[in-house]
């Protein structure tokens, strides 16, 4: 049974929480974020890389604002974070899991826990806050000794993190391309919840959130006067991507009628070359009034209604 799901700029000191990831667009917008978020808060920031060269994990991070939308009203007041100054000044390092786990010449699910306590405790000496890890897990699978005993480290170590005032928290990552569905149902129940990708904007009535695989983004809620200026900045902010465009709308509850125009004007030329745009798990309801007003009857526009 899935445990909560707790979006990464929402984490708090004192939670240890998995990410699942078979998209590494989505991996890479969450771990960049968490590692911003940690650098902008005064905390330390340890990688731990595997699947990803630790020489190439700060450039495979910052080529996620290339791709990120502008700043909704919540966050366009935040400081900016460059994690190339960081990794210089020593907030943000980059370790493998080979030297992290295996500097015994074995892994020790006590003896990793011990290092990491040590390295929050200097961290703490030094004046941060607190401590984000992430970690890539993928090592495990590689028959190094004693990595048969990764189950038992995330068990002892959400333990800590549940029964300690620990001033960290820990984001672990599975792939799904590498973790069958039984062994990631058995790791998650070793972490408190999973982490998702922040919201680009929640005011109670409408959520939205990114999806990756078509990229595009999720809403929830209603679309009306008062929420329509946040959806239309939403789409603006990335209106200069290319290729398909994909919102799913299988939340929302309602549309007004100049909330269905908005939501069918994302493919306009104008947007980008050779867009085309997929409006998703459609409520049957809003598709019918979509298509009585000929708003999708035209070349780029697909419509995928939810079955009745």
């Amino acid at each position: 049974m899935s445990l909560q799901r707790k979006a990464v700029g929402s984490m708090e000191l004192g939670d240890h929480l998995c990410l699942f990831f078979d998209n590494d667009d989505e991996r890479r917008s969450i771990m960049a974020a968490y590692a911003r978020d940690g650098v902008r808060a005064g905390q330390k920031v340890l990688y731990v890389s595997d699947a990803v060269p630790a020489r190439d994990v700060l450039d495979w991070l910052i080529g996620d604002e290339k791709d990120a939308p502008g700043p909704m009203p919540a966050d366009a007041d935040a400081k900016p974070v460059d994690l190339a100054e960081a990794m210089d000044a020593g907030h943000f390092v980059v370790r493998t899991a080979e030297e992290t786990f295996l500097a015994s010449g074995r892994f020790d699910p006590q003896e990793s826990i011990e290092l990491m306590a040590t390295e929050i405790d200097l961290a703490l000496v030094q004046g941060y806050t607190g401590v984000r890890v992430a970690g890539e897990a993928r090592f495990s699978l590689r028959r190094w000794p004693g990595t048969e005993q990764h189950g038992d480290f995330e068990r002892m170590l959400d333990e800590v993190f549940m029964t300690t005032d620990l001033k960290a928290m820990a984001i672990c990552q599975f792939d799904r391309r590498w973790f069958d569905a039984a062994r990631l149902e058995q790791l998650e129940s070793c972490h408190m919840g999973r982490v998702r990708v922040d919201d680009y904007y929640d005011d109670g009535s409408l959520r939205i959130t990114p999806i990756f695989s078509p990229p595009g983004v999720a809403m929830t809620g209603v679309i009306d006067a008062s929420t329509r200026p946040a959806a239309e900045r939403v789409l603006e902010s990335i209106a200069t991507r290319t290729g398909l465009l994909c919102l799913d709308l299988g939340g929302v509850t309602d549309c007004d009628a100049d909330g269905l125009r908005l939501l069918t004007r994302a493919d306009r030329p104008d947007r980008g070359p050779n867009r085309g745009l997929l409006l998703r798990d459609v409520p049957p309801a809003i598709g019918e009034r979509l298509r009585s007003a000929g708003l999708v009857a035209r070349s780029g526009v697909s419509i995928e209604e939810r079955p009745r």
